[in-house]
């Protein structure tokens, strides 16, 4: 199971406890080195087969306000918002990635949501991960590259919210009941020129499993 190097105290470059209570949210600003992330950040902006999704509401198509791609194993398939996603097949550095977190994190990762933002006017609204593929207690890790940009967790029970900037090379992990009793966004950012991309590794219930 994954612990942060340390709890409640942030020292830079160190991990910190964003949530304790009603979950678990670590942050830890130099997962990857800086050599790391930039090569990886070329990578998949070059070999990730990006898609253009669309919502369906009061019978308009809405474009997501971001681009994404799902891969991982081959049964690894996951709905959310009303879409199916069907896995790609692991590129190279993705199975890298995959396999130093699950080392780090201590979850047998199978699958991989990547969200890119194109500048600060892509975001993603409040939501949780609490699809059923997940199970109840889903632990997710999530690796943060190029233009920092804010996240926010707020409480479903007091609407406490929680801020953090997650800067490009770092690593999130929500755990225990977060998924339940916490909802997070990424906010639009106009001033924020570059892009970002994001990659939430999960643990998918494969069917027949």
């Amino acid at each position: 199971m994954y612990q942060p190097k340390l709890s409640l105290e942030s020292d830079e470059g160190s991990a910190r406890v964003v949530v304790a209570k009603h979950g678990l949210v670590t942050y830890e600003p130099a997962f990857l080195s800086a050599s790391e992330a930039a090569a990886l950040m070329r990578e998949l902006l070059g070999e990730v087969r990006w898609r253009q999704e669309h919502l369906r509401i009061a019978g308009r198509e809405i474009p997501f306000p971001r681009l994404t791609a799902w891969y991982g194993d081959p049964r690894a398939v996951y709905t959310y918002s009303g879409i199916e996603n069907r896995p790609l097949l692991w590129t190279p550095s993705l199975a890298w990635l995959r396999d130093r977190l699950r080392a780090t994190v201590g979850a047998g990762f199978n699958s991989v949501l990547l969200n890119l933002y194109r500048t600060g006017s892509d975001s993603m609204g409040w939501h949780a991960d609490d699809e059923p593929e997940l199970g109840p207690r889903p632990v997710i890790a999530s690796v943060s590259l190029g233009a920092p940009r804010r996240f926010e967790l707020r409480s479903r029970d007091t609407g406490e919210t929680r801020r953090a900037v997650l800067e490009h090379a770092s690593l999130l992990v929500m755990s225990g009941a977060t998924q339940d009793r916490w909802k997070h966004q990424v906010p639009k950012e106009p001033t924020v020129r570059a892009p970002r991309v994001n990659l939430t590794f999960r643990t998918v219930a494969l069917p027949g499993a």
